[in-house]
């Protein structure tokens, strides 16, 4: 029987190992399906320093993003952003509150942010005072308070006069047109 071959794995496969870890498996599965697949290398202590070199690359890049990514997050975290749209007397939205909406409301103030980094169970559908998170990279979350303020029309008395006014001049024109023509 042939011993076990090691390989440093290319991807993450399930129920072998993660992408860089060294693993060792039965040479037909290295040969016939790992490597011509592109999911492993044979190993070779030039290929293993080099893993390794990578692993501690990618971890340091992963610490500064964290660091910069908690800094962004004290910035965003004491923020209050307003959001206005039209309302119902009741204080219901004509539409919703939606994270593009926010995105926008936080861009306006100087803070870009992906919309698809702030999360929200479900759109905001009322006026009122809301906590919302933010998802920044590396797993680094912060809250972001959204007050949402109905437009008020300028004058809302205008409209209804107007309506009430064209059923009264539309009267005349139509008892006109009920009369039979007399000649």
């Amino acid at each position: 029987m042939a011993q076990n071959v090691p390989v440093i794995l290319a991807r993450d496969v399930g129920n072998l190992g993660r992408i860089g870890e060294l693993v060792s498996v039965r040479p037909g599965y290295a040969r016939n399906y790992l490597v011509p697949n592109g999911l492993a290398l044979p190993a070779s202590p030039k290929r293993v320093a080099f893993f390794e070199h990578q692993k501690k690359v990618v971890e340091h890049k992963r610490r500064l993003l964290r660091s910069e990514s908690e800094k962004r997050a004290q910035q965003i975290s004491g923020l209050t952003v307003t959001v206005s749209s039209k309302a119902g007397e009741s204080g219901k939205l004509f539409g919703s509150i939606t994270t593009r909406d926010i995105s926008k409301a936080l861009a306006a103030i100087g803070q870009t942010i992906h919309h698809k980094d702030i999360k929200l169970a479900d759109p905001i559908r009322t006026v009122g005072t809301f906590e919302v998170d933010v998802r920044l990279e590396a797993d680094v979350a912060s809250k972001v308070k959204v007050i949402v303020a109905p437009i008020i029309e300028e004058n809302p008395q205008s409209a209804p006069e107007e309506i009430a006014e064209a059923p009264a001049a539309a009267k005349p024109d139509a008892a006109a047109e009920d009369k039979p023509a007399e000649a």
